[in-house]
């Protein structure tokens, strides 16, 4: 069984970090976001999207070298963007965190850091198509990374993402999945959580009602008819952001404190894109980079697949709840980029298009 709690984040993960860095003003509205596991963690992928771009995807198919990780870079910029991943390179490596190369007992160890990455398309969006991150974007956010990480919304990765007519941002969730014990035993406690980065071409609210398509209790009530008709209207910014292309991508992570291997967990990024394609319609374009690393940082065991070891049923049962937990919680981190976001540039936030909607 499993509890969506969009309040919580991805760093409920025992072993997770999240960090932020951003500009705006003077050309810029872009920035970074880093999810750092400073302990490593088993990594995987799934590349949806028609227009991705994204850095060290191939690493981590499950037959191939690298078994573990330490950081994943969402960044703005497109491709350009990519430069920051480098700047969280050289961060982990003067940590000494990254796959080993040289002898156990070389000072400063010698590693090379493998730091996957995916960009969203934000280039121009404050005004001058130059702005856009570069390695010191990657460095700052890393060093911001935190277990308590309290800004969400329009910073980070977020800053210069948009959402339809409305202004994008970077959410998180985290649900609580109890795996069934036997004989009075209670079972297995994992947590799955999910970090979302929203700068979807495809709609984030049903037109109908005004409301996420996937409200998890972040829009208690409908928006007035004046403001849902504002919604669905175009904007003066909607004219602005044309000159900047339909180009978008919803880029993210999921991250569980099971034990699994990159097999599963790439598996595990797969079916958290059921959850987009759920707060996000249509999802998954030729024009979206869609883009989920996964992430184990292997703190519980799950029964293994001969045996039940305490709990109802096999692994391959305990696994799917994870699955399900997955999409809920990227499902939710999506509404909660938008529901979090403010506005910064030609764009409105939710909040601000419709303030009836507000939670008290």
């Amino acid at each position: 069984m499993s509890s969506a709690t969009p309040l919580g984040s991805i760093t409920d993960v025992a072993g997770i970090r999240v960090g932020h860095h951003q500009r705006t003003g003077r050309g810029w509205q872009s920035g970074t976001t880093v999810v750092f596991a400073p302990s490593g963690a088993t990594p995987g992928v799934d590349v949806r999207g028609g227009g991705p771009g994204t850095r060290e995807t191939e690493a981590l198919g499950p037959q191939n070298l690298v078994e573990q990780i330490h950081a994943v870079c969402l960044t703005g910029g497109s491709a350009y963007g990519l430069a920051a991943a480098q700047g969280v390179m050289e961060w982990l490596e003067e940590r000494s965190l990254g796959f080993p190369i040289g002898p156990a007992d070389a000072r400063p160890a010698q590693v090379v850091p493998v730091v996957p990455a995916a960009v969203i398309f934000d280039l121009g969006r404050g005004g001058n198509f130059a702005r856009r991150p570069d390695p010191t974007f990657g460095r700052k956010a890393a060093a911001d990374a935190r277990v308590r990480q309290a800004r969400w919304g329009s910073v980070g990765a977020g800053t210069g993402a948009k959402a339809g007519r409305l202004q994008g941002g970077v959410g998180t969730a985290s649900v609580a999945v109890r795996i069934p014990g036997t004989d009075g035993d209670p079972g297995i406690d994992v947590t799955v959580g999910a970090l979302a980065v929203v700068n979807a071409n495809g709609s984030v609210v049903d037109p109908s009602t005004g409301v996420p398509w996937e409200p998890f209790g972040l829009v208690r009530r409908r928006p007035t008819r004046a403001e849902r008709d504002g919604l669905c209207e175009p904007s003066d910014a909607e004219a602005v952001l044309r000159s900047t292309g339909s180009l978008n991508t919803t880029i993210g992570v999921v991250a569980t404190s099971a034990a699994l291997s990159k097999s599963e967990v790439g598996k595990f990024a797969s079916v958290a894109h059921d959850g987009m394609a759920r707060a996000i319609r249509p999802a998954h374009s030729m024009f979206d980079g869609d883009t989920i690393f996964g992430l184990a940082t292997g703190d519980v065991a799950l029964p293994s697949t001969t045996t039940r070891l305490r709990v109802a049923g096999s692994r391959n049962s305990a696994f799917n709840l994870l699955l399900v937990a997955a999409a809920d919680a990227f499902a939710a981190a999506c509404t909660h980029a938008i529901t979090s976001a403010s506005t910064v540039g030609a764009l409105p936030s939710y909040f601000d298009m419709c303030p009836s909607a507000r939670p008290a």
